[in-house]
């Protein structure tokens, strides 16, 4: 048999209510500041409360961020245009036979193939570009030595550009 609520506790006033549902609401969201989530959604006594909040404000924050920095950033890249078209004329510059990331050893914390003053043979390998998760190994054209290394580690390169002087 069903029991039945005693008449004081079981009747609560209509504002009795409402407080206490302001109260489970503040909660939430108090609770939802805390642990930096965006959304939060409790069901208990029939009563569904769902509380969220609006991130679209974080998502404009790089757009502002990026507009500011656009005027500096312009600059640089026609300076670097400029100084890697003259390396890429120079006739020891070992260009990139393709696109992918450049890395200087085999494995991280390995030592280098090459550094500046090696003396290499030709075919023996300078360097390694990662493209499609495939390592390619780079070997010297002409034997000679590493005059200059135009390419920091783990640096994305384009295809044709100089990644090495050889004298």
């Amino acid at each position: 048999m069903a029991r039945q609520p005693d008449d004081k506790s079981a009747v609560k006033s209509k504002s009795e209510s409402k407080n206490d549902d302001s109260v489970l609401i503040r909660e939430l969201a108090l609770l939802l500041a805390e642990t930096n989530l965006t959304e939060i959604e409790i069901e208990r006594a029939g009563l569904r409360v769902r509380v969220a909040r609006n991130i679209s404000i974080a998502a404009s924050v790089p757009a502002a961020v990026h507009a500011v920095a656009a005027p500096a950033v312009v600059a640089a890249p026609a300076a670097a245009v400029a100084a890697a078209t003259d390396l890429a004329k120079h006739p020891g510059a070992v260009p990139s036979p393709m696109v992918g990331t450049a890395y200087w050893s085999p494995e991280p914390g390995a030592k280098p193939f090459i550094e500046v003053g090696t003396k290499v043979t030709a075919g023996q390998t300078l360097l390694i570009i990662e493209a499609m998760k495939t390592m390619n190994q780079i070997p010297s054209p002409r034997a000679g030595t590493v005059t200059q290394i135009l390419v920091e580690d783990g640096q994305p390169v384009e295809f044709g550009e100089p990644l090495v002087i050889i004298e």
